[in-house]
């Protein structure tokens, strides 16, 4: 698998024209270096976690307890009806005495906090803890576990991930390779989003014979305390968590800087009213529609001929012709 391209040194004048236009992953070496929270994760876990009860709220979060014979993967059950962990509600605190004790197993169970928004848990970190590269209104989340795959999956958002503690192993796949990852339901899905229902760490090429294909697209690298990855919109990513005691992640997601009108809006409904109206159309009026889609959407400028007093809905998108085609769409699904 290719090596992640790594930039060193970079600041937000830099990412803002030099990264994130290029929509490409990168590795970002060492830019939450001089959090406190990385200098105390690398003194040792038990410091870490001291200065973490530091700011710790008791604030009950969302986590997951998988038994030791899943290794870490957060998957489906046998029957596909639902998933190979359980999920509580519990205090930070908690977590860190489940950590605790499982470090002594010599298999011991995984058990992650995933995605809680560290203002609601931890408030006065992210004050210690800056990210300057963006804006400050994008909330932080907090990974927190032992060792954990989360297979791979997309987000609609662009995402700066942080490793504060242990090793992450990310494995990045183009948005294009969709057809060889062997997606799960979309509706059923343990991440909250589709995943890839192949096994990475030990991939049936019998069962998913494309995924040779994703492979050979992959991009690969390994994070270290400090490090940081910037994964573009739509690019699907695994995620292995690789030391045995302690992995923390910060991450931050958002929309817009590439142009997007509405920073809020999800392009999945989208997929969705398709899927309802377009996909069960005999196959000759799919290939016809699909020329429609492909000319009004993909296309450059499907009004270049118009005169640009005259363009109507196929002018610039701005807030205002937003608003006019969000209302034209209520209209037809309440028709």
């Amino acid at each position: 698998m290719t090596p992640i391209a790594e930039y060193q040194g970079v600041d937000e004048a830099r990412f803002r024209s030099e990264i994130e236009p290029l929509a490409r992953p990168a590795v970002l070496r060492g830019l939450v270096r001089h959090w406190p929270a990385v200098a105390q994760a690398c003194q040792s876990p038990a410091a870490f976690c001291r200065y973490l009860g530091t700011f710790d709220n008791g604030q009950p979060v969302d986590a997951i307890l998988l038994p030791p014979r899943e290794k870490g993967r957060i998957f489906y059950n046998e029957a596909m009806d639902g998933f190979n962990f359980a999920r509580n509600r519990v205090p930070l605190s908690a977590i860190v005495d489940q950590l605790s004790r499982y470090a002594h197993f010599d298999e011991p169970p995984s058990v992650a906090v995933q995605s809680t928004p560290i203002p609601d848990c931890l408030p006065g970190f992210v004050a210690q803890n800056p990210l300057p590269l963006l804006d400050p209104s994008v909330v932080p989340r907090l990974w927190m576990g032992n060792r954990v795959i989360v297979p791979a999956h997309f987000d609609e958002s662009q995402n700066v991930a942080c490793v504060v503690a242990g090793r992450r192993r990310f494995t990045l796949f183009p948005p294009e390779q969709i057809g060889n990852l062997y997606i799960g339901p979309l509706d059923h899905a343990p991440t909250g989003t589709p995943i890839s229902m192949v096994d990475l760490a030990a991939p049936d090429l019998e069962r998913h014979p494309r995924f040779a294909q994703a492979l050979a697209a992959a991009q690969v690298a390994e994070l270290e305390p400090g490090d940081a990855l910037f994964i573009p919109t739509l690019w699907w990513h695994h995620v292995a968590s690789l030391d045995r005691r302690l992995n923390v992640l910060v991450n931050y997601w958002w929309k817009g800087s590439l142009g997007a009108v509405d920073s809020t809006a999800s392009v999945f409904g989208s997929l969705l009213h398709a899927m309802l109206h377009v996909r069960s159309l005999p196959p000759e009026l799919r290939r016809a529609w699909q020329a429609v889609f492909v000319h009004y959407v993909f296309d450059a400028d499907p009004a270049e001929h118009i005169p640009a007093p005259h363009r109507g809905l196929l002018g610039p998108l701005t807030p205002e012709r937003a608003e006019q085609l969000r209302q034209r769409l209520i209209a037809t699904l309440q028709r």
